[in-house]
């Protein structure tokens, strides 16, 4: 998606990172390498949202046909009959009625234009909590994001553009009031039992801990009669993953992919077909993920699957690569847990126990 747009250059002059990921788990390290025909490894960019944020915004702004209003809360929904037909702002210049074809929530988690649409939706409970902070400064074993599976806590530090590297914790709700008691230091405490920990001692926290201690995940109905939702509007994931940013981008990609026809023709027809079609893309390709996410929401320790995958990832590289175009959602669980994978992951762990 990037690529397409045009961004990606745009995105490494501002810094951004390449992000080559490694993950330790109770079997050892998970590192994914390229095989023997040298092709790299795809990768997306670690990039602060304080960088991409700004850039994305004015690239959009200076598209042909783009009109940027800054400023503006949406307070209503505009309905011809039971059809959503534009939105109702306030700005510091006053109320504004926006008429449209189609109308696009793409206002997050708590998504304004959700509620206004009166859409389904369902939430999952989430049983971890998560902070992060910001650091410059910081020395690790290598120059590469690394991510700690402790079953069921996770931590993440990601080197990011400008010298930053964000660090991220997510644990259990049961150390809850000890983070409450103590948020510094429960957080530095954390993150200094980690194996091959982040070493802070030189380093400088530029930023504070931020984070949330309730993150439900939440799946909505997409679409509605000339509307349609995205990224986080559309689908709440657990930030565990790190998928929102992408997903809002595939989503706004597969949506202006269905319905540009429709929205020039001005067709309502040809617009309610090509929201099928956006509906039907959307559940195919993301409902698989939500799915496990919502299930390792819970907090639980490793099932026997996802045991037998990632011990297996640990001592093979053809698993670490099968685990890394699952991790990077690059395949779906059912090519990521297909016969094959889970007979080759036997195999390896087989091979090892022998060994």
């Amino acid at each position: 998606m990037l690529d397409d747009l045009g961004v990606s250059p745009l995105l490494r002059e501002a810094g951004a990172i390449a992000n080559q990921a490694r993950w330790y788990t109770r079997w050892g390290w998970i590192e994914p390498r390229p095989g023997r025909d040298g092709v790299p490894l795809a990768h997306g960019y670690n990039v602060r949202r304080s960088t991409l944020d700004p850039l994305l915004r004015s690239y959009a702004a200076d598209q042909p046909g783009v009109d940027l209003l800054s400023g503006h809360t949406v307070t209503a929904l505009l309905r011809d009959g039971s059809r959503a037909a534009g939105v109702r702002t306030t700005s510091a210049e006053g109320e504004q009625e926006i008429r449209a074809r189609l109308v696009v929530g793409a206002d997050g988690k708590d998504s304004a234009v959700a509620k206004l649409a009166g859409v389904r939706e369902q939430a999952h409970k989430n049983n971890r909590f998560s902070y992060f902070a910001q650091f410059r400064g910081v020395r690790m074993a290598r120059e590469e994001s690394h991510c700690w599976f402790l079953d069921p806590d996770v931590a993440y530090a990601m080197p990011n553009d400008d010298g930053i590297t964000v660090i991220a914790i997510i644990p259990d709700k049961k150390r809850l009031p000890a983070f409450r008691a103590d948020l510094e230091g429960s957080f530095l405490d954390f993150v200094g039992r980690l194996p091959e920990a982040p070493d802070l001692s030189a380093a400088e926290r530029v930023s504070k801990i931020v984070g949330t201690t309730n993150y439900p995940l939440v799946s909505r109905q997409v679409t509605a009669p000339g509307l349609a939702l995205i990224g986080d509007a559309a689908l709440t994931g657990d930030p565990l993953w790190g998928v929102g940013c992408g997903w809002a981008l595939q989503s706004a990609q597969w949506l202006a992919t269905a319905a540009r026809a429709a929205a020039v023709s001005g067709s309502r027809e040809a617009m309610d077909l090509a929201l099928d079609t956006y509906r039907r893309r959307h559940r195919r390709q993301l409902r698989g993920h939500q799915f496990l996410a919502a299930d390792y929401a819970k907090a639980r320790p490793f099932n026997p699957f996802e045991r037998l995958m990632f011990s297996a990832a640990a001592r093979d590289e053809s698993m670490a690569r099968h685990m890394h175009l699952f991790a990077s959602r690059l395949i779906g669980p059912a090519r990521f847990l297909s016969p094959t994978a889970l007979g080759r992951a036997a195999a390896v762990n087989l091979r090892h126990r022998s060994a």
